[in-house]
């Protein structure tokens, strides 16, 4: 496994006339947690939907685990089995269980037999908290439970590494915390974590990087407490003044 996990170079992303990701040179460690800020339309979400190809770049190159995911003549599928993804929405079969949700992908892309992939799923729903929830639906579940099931259904896959598009933006707010205790247990776990949030708090205290984007390019990273508690950039500290006080008006 080479020290970087994901390197990203020149990448650009347009729809249509809309030029989302302006050449994005980006690279994240095996075993960092590296959490992306920054204002709605930045390109965020762009940005961590190129990285298993969800969305394919109009330009430029995403290496995940040294495999080119760019290269047209690479196994794209095989290279997206070791890239977990969460997304704001919980996407679970609503007339699979929870442990039959986990199951599925193990089965069809791995190719694990039913009682190897039932075990590796219990473990992980063990693992996020839901020892009790195995055989409930989703409609059975709260959000919070339901988005820690998509969580553990990833992880069933046996990543390198986990993406997370605002895995608690859908979420009442009292089930955040539920969310993100899970994740904290993965970072302290040693799990390679690029996570897109809204949440400065979970950012400053789990994060080995904080990335602020803004119209398409990386305006300033660092350190938690060099981005959030000492931004140098004009744009992210108005970002951060935003974000956390809610009673400041934009003077534009």
């Amino acid at each position: 496994m080479p020290e970087n996990l994901v390197e990203i170079k020149e990448l650009h992303k347009s729809f249509g006339d809309n030029h989302v990701l302006r050449g994005i040179d980006f690279k994240v460690a095996q075993g960092e947690v590296v959490c992306v800020i920054g204002p709605s339309g930045s390109g965020k979400s762009t940005l961590l939907r190129c990285v298993n190809l969800l969305e394919v770049p109009s330009s430029g190159t995403v290496l995940v685990a040294g495999e080119d995911l760019t290269d047209p003549d690479g196994n794209i599928d095989a290279a997206r089995r070791h890239i977990g993804m969460v997304f704001q929405s919980f996407n679970l079969f609503p007339h699979h269980t929870a442990i039959s949700n986990c199951m599925l992908a193990q089965q069809t892309v791995l190719k694990r037999g039913k009682k190897d992939a039932r075990k590796v799923a219990a473990e992980n729903l063990d693992r996020v908290g839901l020892t009790d929830k195995h055989d409930a639906y989703p409609a059975k579940l709260s959000g919070g439970q339901q988005q820690r099931v998509a969580i553990a259904r990833a992880l069933s896959m046996e990543p390198n590494l986990m993406l997370f598009d605002e895995p608690t933006s859908a979420l009442d707010p009292e089930l955040v915390g539920e969310v993100l205790t899970v994740m904290r247990r993965l970072a302290e776990e040693g799990m390679t974590m690029l996570v897109v949030t809204h949440e400065m708090a979970f950012a400053r205290e789990v994060a080995d990087r904080v990335v602020f984007m803004d119209g398409g390019v990386i305006v300033e990273q660092g350190t938690p407490d060099e981005v959030i508690g000492n931004p140098q950039e004009a744009r992210t500290k108005e970002f951060l003044r935003r974000v956390l006080d809610p009673t400041h008006v934009n003077p534009s």
